[in-house]
């Protein structure tokens, strides 16, 4: 088998396309659409779909790649190894975030200055991504994990708070219960135009009327800030605001579902060493992050 060709092979996948391959590898578009034309009549199999839109794995591609790419890291971390006895870390992380993740963000700005020769690809999405698909070494995912091919490690978890600002419950009046908040705008965080969304509050469940709704947290409490409305939000983002006055934590009693932080990465993958170390990292900085996570209400 060309190992050359494997290797042109894992840059198309990861790359997306055969053309953003060819230039991201330096290698002529017809040169290396021939070298894979090439290795899938030696296997005798089809190993990608061609489209306008780019390429997708095949079932029998996503079989090699999984094994190739392995490889390949591998035979990667080696010559490092043999050329080099530098200790510092070098080379591309591509990291999979959601939409308005601080806490994350001075994490990630931690992690840079301890390791400057590691270079960050931050991909923001509020979808669940596919890793080799997407070309994405490791995922931040909050909710349950129901992916089994996929290697999760658990961090924290923590509880959405709902808020509102002290202006607009000067003006309405503070909710006392889940049914009162049917007399106080609402906003809710959805990713679908038509969902009104639905708040678990302790043992009841309540559907707000939503005014707004929208798949930025930061929108929301920009909204709550305004006074406009009432909304959850991650305690990362509502805690700085309730500790300085700017929002009022309600319902204490009546606390919302717990949510899980996941760091995932593929489980058929030898993660290297630049992913394993992003993974110690992450880990470390559980206590900042959790401080940072904690509401005073």
């Amino acid at each position: 088998m060309d190992l050359n060709a494997i290797e042109m092979f894992v840059g198309v996948v990861q790359a997306g396309s055969l053309s953003a391959a060819a230039s991201r590898m330096g290698i002529p578009l017809p040169t290396l659409s021939r070298r894979l034309r090439e290795l899938e009549r030696q296997l005798n199999v089809q190993l990608l779909e061609r489209s306008v839109r780019g390429t997708k794995l095949t079932d029998a591609g996503t079989r090699l790649y999984e094994h190739a790419s392995r490889g390949i890291e591998a035979l990667l971390e080696g010559e490092q190894a043999v050329m080099s006895d530098q200790t510092r870390l070098k080379g591309r992380l591509r990291l999979s975030l959601p939409p308005s993740f601080e806490p994350w963000w001075d994490m990630l700005a931690t992690f840079q200055r301890r390791y400057p020769d590691i270079q960050l690809h931050i991909f923001t999405t509020d979808r669940r991504v596919e890793l080799i698909e997407d070309g994405i070494d490791v995922t931040l995912r909050v909710g349950a994990i129901a992916h089994e091919t996929m290697v999760a490690r658990r961090l924290l978890s923590y509880r959405h708070v709902l808020v509102a600002s002290p202006l607009l419950v000067k003006r309405l009046g503070r909710p006392e219960t889940p049914e009162a908040l049917h007399q106080y705008p609402c906003a809710v965080w959805s990713r679908v135009a038509n969902a009104n969304g639905i708040w678990h509050l302790g043992e009841q469940v309540f559907e707000p009327r939503p005014r707004l709704s929208t798949n930025d947290y930061a929108h929301l409490r920009n909204r709550a800030l305004a006074g406009d409305v009432i909304t959850e939000l991650p305690p990362f983002m509502a805690a700085r605001a309730i500790q300085e006055g700017m929002l009022l934590a309600l319902l204490p009693e009546h606390p919302m579902p717990e949510q899980q932080i996941n760091l995932l990465y593929p489980s058929h993958r030898h993660p290297s060493a630049i992913v394993r170390t992003y993974l110690d990292f992450c880990q470390e900085q559980l206590g900042v992050l959790i401080e940072a996570s904690t509401t005073k209400t």
